[in-house]
């Protein structure tokens, strides 16, 4: 599709209304609404392809196997033996991409956005690489917490890959205490969950709340970040466990169990695991003063 003037940049709002980022577009691939939002799909010079969702974005071609890896990896290798996993949200398809390269028996994939979903496979493919057409998924379109409040299954593995929580929007409630304690029902013992918490450098208050919320309801909690440059940021994501710290898997399991995998990582391995979790000093003492847990009453939010 020809790029028309009004789409020769793509204005990328960081901090309402004081800072924004310029996308250069190349190319238009898909532009258009679904139910729940706007969906654009175009290839920038700096970054790609990329998914806008909304007018942010929300994955990159040039750096989306560090998110999804970074996402995936470090919790799935802290559960001794994943064989069942819950993914919330994740439509472009590459959390469950990075899912079923481990020897899982049942991944349920649950999205609010059926039409997104279908987009994505249309116009991004690169992303699921065939995930969604693998036997061992099972995709349901319906409201995370509402699949979670009427599921009675359970699972190893739960990953919350969620569009950020922002002022007035729906996601709100899935970064809450009460939507933790669901989780925690939802896990069998020695389970492990995991959400994306927003940027480190643009809201590390929503991020430490993030942390301090799993910490309240998990005996295992644990804050760690990764490289997005596409985010403009460091990226938080804050991991609970019933069995396992992330930090107690030897080198030696990490190693063992990462070339078992089906393909080749480009972004996880055994020293990025340990990396990940060993933020900067101003970042862990910025985090220490905040002593905010979200709830349903009073969530954290990312500023706009």
């Amino acid at each position: 599709m020809s790029v028309p003037e009004i789409w020769r940049y793509l204005v990328e709002w960081v901090r309402i209304p004081y800072e924004a980022y310029m996308h250069g577009i190349k190319r238009v691939i898909y532009t258009g609404r679904t139910r729940y939002q706007q969906v654009d799909i175009v290839e920038t010079y700096s970054f790609g392809k990329c998914l806008f969702l909304d007018g942010k974005l929300q994955s990159s071609e040039y750096d989306e196997k560090v998110y999804h890896e970074a996402l995936v990896h470090p919790a799935m290798m802290t559960h001794p033996s994943p064989r069942s996993v819950l993914v919330v949200g994740g439509g472009e398809g590459a959390t469950i991409r990075e899912v079923l390269r481990h020897p899982v028996e049942r991944v349920v994939m649950v999205d609010l956005d059926g039409e997104l979903v279908e987009l994505c496979k249309k116009y991004m493919p690169e992303w699921s690489q065939g995930a969604f057409e693998d036997p061992r998924l099972e995709l349901v379109i319906s409201e995370g917490r509402k699949f979670m409040e009427e599921c009675s299954e359970k699972f190893d593995v739960i990953i919350l890959d969620l569009v950020d929580p922002t002022p007035n929007s729906p996601a709100l409630k899935l970064y809450t205490r009460e939507l933790y304690q669901l989780v925690r029902r939802r896990l069998r013992s020695g389970g492990v969950m995991v959400t994306q918490a927003t940027s480190v450098r643009f809201s590390l208050n929503a991020f430490a709340a993030i942390r301090n919320t799993v910490a309240a309801v998990f005996p295992v909690a644990r804050a760690y970040a990764a490289p997005v440059m596409s985010f403009l940021s460091l990226w938080g994501f804050v991991m609970g466990s019933l069995g396992r710290d992330p930090l107690e898997v030897s080198r030696e399991e990490l190693r063992r169990r990462i070339a078992g995998l089906r393909g080749e990582l480009d972004y996880y391995d055994e020293e990025v695991h340990y990396h990940m979790f060993h933020l900067p000093k101003f970042i862990r003492r910025s985090m220490e003063a905040v002593k905010e847990v979200s709830t349903d009453e009073k969530p954290a939010y990312m500023p706009p």
